[in-house]
């Protein structure tokens, strides 16, 4: 069963996460740290300021954003078995890159098997690469906030898909079930949205 914490994705959230990482490693061997949940609940953020603060005793680390993975907006299966697969096994770990733009494969990118990982998105948990991770990270938050904050990042662009991404969500968390595979559990609290009104004028 996974730890339950509630908290916000701050300093003492990734402080937390960071000692965790540190007692699951095992001997000298790299850390694998996987950071998954629906989209908008936080996980990009989270894991920039988990590699911002690695601590030099973990050595390096590489950050992997399935954003550069998903094979378009049909891809988030796709994408989960790369990280079982390819980002987290062999002698030559790595990916090809998406062009969004283009909507075709991009580039080939790849990995250095002996450093350190974290990989974050929506899919990167699974039952085979939960096995193949050091710490694993679910983040969960009220679905309205969810959808509220991704919009506010991609805007139009994310909009039209939203129904359909979502939909894969819900298959990945039928099939994997990865709040399960999670070592942590976090509940994002919702944070209030602010307003550009000035506030009420006292009564006279």
């Amino acid at each position: 069963m996974p730890e339950e914490w509630s908290a916000a994705v701050d300093d003492a959230l990734v402080g937390a996460l960071l000692r965790r990482a540190e007692e699951s490693r095992v001997g000298a061997d790299r850390v694998v740290l996987l950071v998954d949940g629906r989209s908008g609940s936080g996980k990009t953020t989270l894991a920039r300021r988990l590699v911002a603060a690695w601590p030099g005793a973990l050595g390096p680390v590489q950050l992997v954003h399935l954003d550069d993975v998903y094979p378009g907006w049909h891809g988030l299966a796709a994408a989960s078995r790369v990280v079982e697969e390819s980002l987290l096994v062999g002698r030559e770990p790595g990916w090809t890159t998406w062009d969004w733009e283009g909507d075709v494969p991009g580039e080939r990118r790849t990995l250095d098997p002996a450093v350190s990982v974290v990989v974050e998105g929506a899919g990167s948990l699974t039952r085979a690469s939960s096995g193949l991770a050091s710490l694993s990270v679910w983040l969960e938050l009220d679905a309205g906030e969810r959808r509220r904050r991704a919009l506010a990042r991609d805007g139009a662009a994310y909009e039209p898909w939203w129904e359909v991404w979502a939909g894969q969500e819900e298959a990945h968390l039928a099939a994997e079930r990865p709040r399960s595979l999670a070592d942590v559990v976090v509940r994002v609290p919702v944070t209030p949205v602010p307003t550009s009104m000035p506030p009420p004028s006292p009564a006279r």
